[in-house]
């Protein structure tokens, strides 16, 4: 995991508005979000693992899924999990667990980081800054 310095930490936002404006910029709820906390990913590789551009939320006022709800930003981060070939050795078995746990624990979850992937990430963190903070 590399942190990214940006001027987004700790702004709010309305999540509605702030969900739109960054899927304009590529940019797609992370599917292990709570009611009270997520991350925002943008996809910038999956040739050998996934690398991500990451920006946490917190739920500052409501949980995230209800109407009116304000978030606060954390601090956005690169994240490369480096995903394993073959089998899980240590994937859940039995009728219940193995039908549901289908996908591979990464090899390594904070695997290192091209130095290519670090500039993107800055550029694409600078662009939602953009976009976020224009007003």
């Amino acid at each position: 995991m590399i942190p990214l310095e940006s001027k987004l930490e700790n702004e709010v936002f309305a999540f509605n508005e702030l969900e739109d404006k960054l899927k304009g910029l590529g940019f797609t709820i992370a599917g292990n979000w709570d009611y009270n906390h997520g991350y925002f990913d943008y996809k910038l590789d999956d040739e050998v693992g996934y690398t991500f551009v990451r920006i946490p939320f917190t739920a500052y006022e409501k949980e995230v899924d209800q109407q009116g709800s304000l978030v606060t930003l954390g601090e956005p981060f690169l994240l490369t999990h480096k995903y394993q070939i073959g089998l899980d050795d240590h994937a859940n078995a039995g009728a219940v667990g193995g039908s549901f746990n289908q996908f591979a624990e990464p090899q390594d979850p904070d695997a290192s980081i091209d130095d290519k992937w670090i500039s993107i990430g800055k550029t694409l963190v600078e662009k939602a800054e953009s976009q976020l903070l224009e007003e």
